[in-house]
This record gives C-alpha cells, structure tokens and sequence, in this order.
C-alpha cells in the first residue's frame, strides 16, 4: 500500500522548520524539481493573488507528490470547494486567507477533512496515491493525516480570536499575514511595528497552548525573518519566484556589468 507523505508535515513534527515558497507567477511543472533542490519542504501555490488555474495547479501539485515536496495550495477566503478540488487535485494541504473566527475555521475543517473529522467528499484514483486504486479507510485515514489545514491571521479580530481558533481541532497551522495584518492595523509595511510583533506573540502563544504550528507569512528579510523563528514560529513562507529570481537576476547582472 502506497504511503502518503507530507514533508512539511513531518518536519513540523520532528520540532524542526517548515520552509515553503510562494508559487504565484511560474507555470511549469519544473518549479517543483527546483525548488526541492533548493532546500524547501513545501510549495506555496497561490490562487488567491495569482492567474493559475485549477488545472496548472494539477499539474504542479503531481509534480510536486513525485519530486517529494509538500504541494500546498492557497485559495481565495469563502471558496472552499476549490480548495476541495484543489485536494482532489493532489494538494497536501489548503491555505484559506483572512479567517477572522473560529467558525470559519470548522468550516474549513468541515471541508477539507473526511467524516469523522469532517465532511469532504471521497472520491477516486487521487494523485496522493499514484492514481491506483485504494481502500476508502486507507483513503480517509492517510489523507486526513497527511493534509495540512491552513487558517491566515491577517486582522486585528482574528488575532483577537486566535486562540478560539487554534482550538478548533482539524487546525493545523495559524499563518499570520503579516503584510496584510499590518495594513489592516494602519502600519502599512511596518512588520517590526511594536503592534506587529505583539500580534505574533499572541499567534504563538495561541498555537503551543493548543497544540498548533504558528507560521510566518510576508517577512522575507533575513534578519527579521530570523527574529521571528526566534519568537517560536515554525512554519515559513521563505520566499516567492519572482521575488527571487528578481533578486537573483539583479545581482548576477549587477556583477556582469560590473566586469567592464
């Protein structure tokens, strides 16, 4: 019987970093082979600010299941049947924007877990499992255990409420937005603001209380980005593709012209 495993998953439960890139303007498949060989557990496919579709998205998440990195996939806040399809498509875990309550979160849960947990639909030949056929209970077992539920903390309210939220059971992660959380807080950009980092610490506080991983979303400096693992987060948003390949692109050319 085939095994499911999510990386980002077990590296969360060895007590060690999750480190995932943001996949928004790239469409092949090959991002997934690369980003593996760079050193990531996870791919941060992005429907919510990016043009992929639920198709490409297919393809990248299969590449991803073979390459052995974690394929998780961010959909727009309220469309959890995408992010259901998204699942059936061979994402290892969900990213919903903008949960404000903990009744959002057992929706989230109410979707993308299988009964007893939840109440998604089975469905057949899943990418999760090499497309062969299964036993529903390995199915239901492997897929509910392997699949990371993804709840952004990105207001005021929400950080109000995470606590409540990171009690809801079938939330694995609390993924603090912290460029939109900032801007909905009137510090646009602001990620060290003395609010900012106070929020972070509630994140997670709210996470070891209830046995959750707190993540980290928007800080890609490396600095800050350390100072926040420092404060307990463990799940990390480490970079984007364009942000990279820009950063990387300038530099090398920097250097070329530099050479005349």
């Amino acid at each position: 019987m085939h095994t499911v495993v999510n990386v980002a998953r077990e590296r969360l439960s060895q007590g060690g970093l999750a480190l995932g890139m943001g996949v928004r303007a790239v469409r092949g498949v090959e991002i997934a082979r690369i980003m593996k060989s760079a050193g990531y557990d996870f791919l941060f496919i992005d429907l919510e600010h990016g043009a992929t579709s639920v198709e490409t998205t297919y393809a990248i998440c299969v590449a991803a299941l073979d390459a052995g990195i974690a394929p998780l996939v961010r959909v727009p806040n309220g469309e959890l049947a995408l992010g259901t399809r998204c699942l059936d498509a061979g994402a290892l875990g969900v990213v919903i924007p903008h949960v404000d309550t903990p009744e959002e979160a057992r929706a989230m849960v109410d979707a993308f877990r299988f009964a007893p947990q939840g109440h998604r639909s089975i469905g057949g030949a899943y990418p999760q499992f090499g497309f062969a056929p299964a036993p529903a209970v390995e199915v239901v077992t492997q897929l509910n255990a392997a699949t990371l539920v993804v709840a952004m903390i990105e207001t005021p309210r929400a950080v109000e409420n995470a606590e409540a939220i990171a009690a809801v059971p079938g939330i694995d992660i609390l993924l603090m937005g912290t460029n939109d959380l900032c801007l909905e807080m009137g510090i646009p950009g602001q990620i060290e603001h003395a609010r900012a980092v106070a929020a972070m610490d509630t994140v997670v506080s709210a996470c070891r209380k209830h046995g959750k991983w707190p993540g980290l979303g928007g800080v890609y400096g490396r600095e800050p980005m350390k100072r926040c693992i420092d404060r307990g987060m463990r799940f990390i948003l480490a970079g984007n593709d364009v942000g990279l390949l820009l950063t990387a692109a300038q530099e090398q050319a920097g250097f070329a012209r530099s050479c005349l």
